[in-house]
């Protein structure tokens, strides 16, 4: 049976090149990069080339990029790291767990918390962030690119308005890396955080931008690592990894990659839209060129996530840090729409390396899985009466 992967925005798999880059730094290369014999040397140069090209990759200095465990320990150390009791945050009521968990946790601190949600097309209005800023407003935080919709923020107009307000912003950039021309002094942000496993590098490794003179405390302390912002030893092989990816995000943004997929992408949200009784979440709004969210009427989204699995498609019903969660989509809801709306709602996103093929075949599986559990339906309520 053709397998056809259609959940990229959940993960990605290591490309050849990004493999064989980390390959040495597993066996033969394993010094510690804090060592200063020769064993140390060679990792340390490692960790220095893949700083070099995170800093190309984000438009910063080489001594502005700060390496984690990934996206989740980049935003609690953007929140936990730099607000304190009395101070007042602004996020958005659609961003990723990792921060809103972390807001929720601050305002049990003595935190001021404000959730700005979006218009129905899943954008946030830069001036309902504006209005929401306060004297004590010490942080604001921004996803760039959902992970749910794809819809694409703007972050720029946020950033204005928080330097104007002598706001600190941070960005959520996870689902956004490498997907779009990547600038964090255009972003106007002093922190911004990335995962590479979701650009095609390994899990359990990211980035951060912190600018210079951000005054903030590490999550971690221990070491002197990561210029005292991240405590630990550093995990050379996964380094090395994150910045072969970067390299390579940064040559697909610029070789017409985007182009390629934005059209694979229109092309199965086309097919899938001549099903009666689909719409997509976040029609209208500018989003990431892999990425669709459509709705199916009737349907529930979890028994098209299996039926489409056992054709052979992968898709997700959301983020996949909420898998086995029976409540809907708190970004799809925070859109306007209802529980059911939101339930029947699947995501779609492809890999850079999607084709054609690929395309044809989740266009001939899903309309007869829509299909055939429409029919199913009308039985399955009898059943339950």
């Amino acid at each position: 049976m053709r397998r056809t992967y259609m959940d990229a925005n959940a993960t990605t798999p290591l490309l050849p090149e990004v493999m064989e880059a980390m390959r040495p730094f597993w066996m033969e290369q394993f010094g510690n990069a804090s060592s200063i014999h020769f064993y140390g040397q060679q990792a340390r140069k490692a960790v220095d080339r893949a700083r070099e090209t995170l800093s190309e990759f984000f438009g910063c200095r080489e001594a502005e990029v700060i390496f984690n465990s990934g996206g989740t320990e980049g935003a609690n150390t953007a929140i936990f790291g730099m607000l304190r009791p009395g101070d007042h945050f602004i996020t958005t009521s659609i961003e990723h767990s990792a921060v809103l968990r972390a807001a929720e946790r601050m305002a049990e601190r003595g935190v001021e918390v404000r959730f700005v949600g979006p218009r129905q097309n899943g954008l946030i209005d830069p001036q309902e962030i504006e209005r929401a800023i306060r004297p004590n407003t010490r942080l604001i935080s921004v996803m760039l690119a959902n992970n749910e919709t794809g819809v694409l923020q703007p972050i720029e107009e946020i950033g204005k308005i928080a330097a104007h307000s002598d706001a600190f912003f941070h960005i959520d950039a996870v689902q956004g890396a490498g997907k779009v021309v990547f600038d964090v002094r255009r972003f106007g942000c002093q922190l911004c955080s990335i995962s590479a496993h979701k650009m095609h590098g390994p899990k359990g490794v990211g980035a951060m931008y912190v600018r210079r003179g951000t005054p903030i405390d590490p999550l971690l302390v221990g070491g002197s690592h990561e210029r005292r912002l991240r405590a630990g030893t550093e995990n050379v092989a996964g380094i090395v990894g994150i910045g072969k990816a970067a390299e390579m995000a940064m040559d697909c943004v610029a070789d017409g990659t985007i182009s390629r997929v934005t059209a694979l992408r229109d092309n199965l949200e086309a097919g899938i839209l001549k099903v009666e009784g689909t719409a997509v979440n976040g029609a209208g709004a500018p989003r990431t060129a892999n990425t669709t969210n459509i709705r199916f009427d009737q349907l529930e989204g979890e028994a098209l996530i299996i039926a489409l699995d056992l054709k052979g498609v992968a898709v997700s019903g959301g983020s996949a840090c909420h898998s086995g969660s029976t409540e809907p989509s708190h970004v799809l809801m925070a859109m306007g729409l209802d529980k059911s709306a939101a339930r029947a709602s699947l995501r779609f996103s492809l890999l850079r390396t999607a084709t054609e093929a690929d395309v044809d075949h989740a266009l001939q599986v899903v309309p007869e899985a829509v299909e055939r559990l429409r029919a199913l339906a009308p039985v399955a309520a009898g059943t339950l009466g």
